[in-house]
């Protein structure tokens, strides 16, 4: 039996309300709560900004410096990871200023950082998702201080 087109356009036709429930209760991380967006902005912050650390210099790196190396995509593609925070941001109600800050972040380091050389050096020292986390994190702890997570 073929699926036709026309019958392809309701998700709902495909997976139940019961069982979106049971994925949201088995992946709380996954909501779209202030709660679950705080938890996945902040471990993309991590994978892309302090996932390793450079022995000898004891300096921090995450996945922007070391896929920045490769020229044009992994630019694109950190670009792109970079433009997923500026998202959840506006799934959070920020404000146009507040995200038109944090899309200039990823722009900024998105253009210098496709720089041959000067551009590799410029995303190992300019931070971009940690400022956009910043932003975020701010907006947070003022609207939803319920998310806000004390790390001894």
């Amino acid at each position: 039996m073929a699926i036709r087109p026309e019958k392809m356009n309701n998700p709902a036709d495909y997976v139940s309300q019961e069982q979106l429930d049971q994925i949201k209760a088995n992946f709380p991380q996954l909501g779209t709560d202030p709660a679950a967006i705080r938890k996945r902005v902040e471990a993309l912050e991590l994978v892309l900004e302090r996932s390793f650390v450079i022995p000898g210099i004891n300096r921090h790196v995450g996945l922007d410096s070391i896929v920045g190396l490769v020229p044009v995509v992994g630019d694109i593609i950190t670009a792109a990871m970079g433009a997923y925070m500026v998202w959840e941001a506006r799934n959070l109600g920020m404000s146009k200023f507040q995200m038109t800050r944090m899309a200039a972040n990823v722009g900024i380091d998105a253009l210098l950082g496709a720089v041959p050389l000067a551009g590799d050096l410029f995303d190992f020292l300019y931070r971009s998702n940690t400022k956009n986390l910043r932003i975020i994190r701010k907006h947070l702890d003022k609207h939803h201080p319920e998310t806000k997570v004390i790390e001894g």
